[in-house]
């Protein structure tokens, strides 16, 4: 299921209080997506990672109260106490099978221990498939139906949209769009300690934020996504110089046109990255657009709506639809 109608059925559970298990190759934005929902709907996030807890770090510390002469649970603090909010159970089915029977208490009641979850919070689980090579316990199947299950892929459209939100480096938006195979590389049957899959690539922009030399790249980024994927985003890096003027372009909505694909695909995400940052400068990329190779422009556009950017209200769109309508 892609990411963006993950994010509408997950939304829609939330509202209703119904827990949902969200389930995905490792690296591919499970918690990003259910932090952006609590983000959005302006509620509470707690991410609990059950794969780092003991059974009592759920259910609490028993201690001896005097005035009842009874063993009572101690809550822990960590858990929601009022307000509305999300409870995100990550890496369920990597917790310990007495962590799991905490945690089936807590989703089938709402409660453990001495501790009730607030009527206003939902409940959220995500786990790696049993096939992931990550360390995981089968799932008992009273706990797994409780939940309503999704099953997340990688989608290049998503990722793109999400990338543009979050401004993203233009050179590894580029760089996927040219080469779409090497957003997610997991494979579960080899053994590569790196591999490339949407939360590598944050890292790689970050290390390129970090104004390392030049002669650690490779194999700083290589740590991240892997060599064969590392060295192909340096070398399509090294056409970056290529690019007509973006700024230039922007500024008179005319330049120099290039032929080579690579060249392309590095200068449509620019132009969309500059364009979202200055909505004002539109009707010069459109003018552009409408003498770039045809697949080119329509990319721009789509991304650029993706986005939220409206442009039905600019003339130079009419005449854009009338040339591209065809490939719309």
């Amino acid at each position: 299921m892609r990411a963006n109608d993950i994010t509408e059925s997950l939304e829609a559970l939330v509202s209703q209080k119904v827990p949902s298990f969200l389930w995905g190759a490792p690296g591919i934005g499970k918690s990003s997506i259910v932090k952006s929902i609590a983000k959005r709907r302006g509620i509470g996030f707690i991410d609990l990672r059950l794969a780092l807890m003991d059974p009592t770090d759920l259910k609490g510390i028993p201690f001896y109260d005097k005035e009842s002469h009874t063993a009572l649970w101690a809550p822990p603090a960590f858990l929601p106490t009022s307000g509305e909010g999300i409870l995100f159970l990550d890496e369920l089915n990597s917790a310990a099978p007495a962590v799991q029977s905490s945690a089936y208490q807590l989703i089938l009641d709402r409660r453990v221990g001495e501790y009730e979850l607030p009527v206003g919070w939902a409940i959220v689980a995500a786990g790696n498939r049993d096939g992931d090579r990550g360390v995981t316990y089968r799932m008992p199947a009273p706990l797994a139906n409780r939940f309503v299950h999704f099953e997340m892929e990688v989608n290049l459209e998503d990722w793109r949209e999400w990338a543009y939100s979050v401004s993203l480096n233009p050179a590894i938006i580029a760089y996927i769009s040219y080469k779409n195979e090497h957003l997610f590389t997991f494979d579960a049957k080899r053994s590569e300690r790196s591999f490339a899959t949407p939360r590598s690539w944050e890292y790689v922009a970050n290390i390129l934020k970090s104004g390392m030399q030049e002669s650690l790249l490779l194999e700083t980024i290589s740590g991240a996504v892997g060599r064969e994927v590392a060295v192909g985003f340096l070398s399509f890096l090294k056409v970056m110089h290529k690019l007509p003027d973006i700024d230039a372009i922007l500024e008179s909505g005319e330049g120099e046109y290039s032929e080579a694909v690579d060249v392309l695909y590095a200068l449509s995400s620019g132009l969309v990255s500059r364009v979202l940052q200055d909505s004002s400068k539109l009707d010069n990329l459109l003018s552009y657009t409408l003498n770039l190779k045809s697949e080119f422009a329509v990319m721009i556009v789509q991304d650029l709506q993706r986005s939220g950017v409206k442009m039905e209200h600019s003339k130079v769109f009419k005449e854009w639809v009338k040339k591209f309508a065809y490939l719309l």
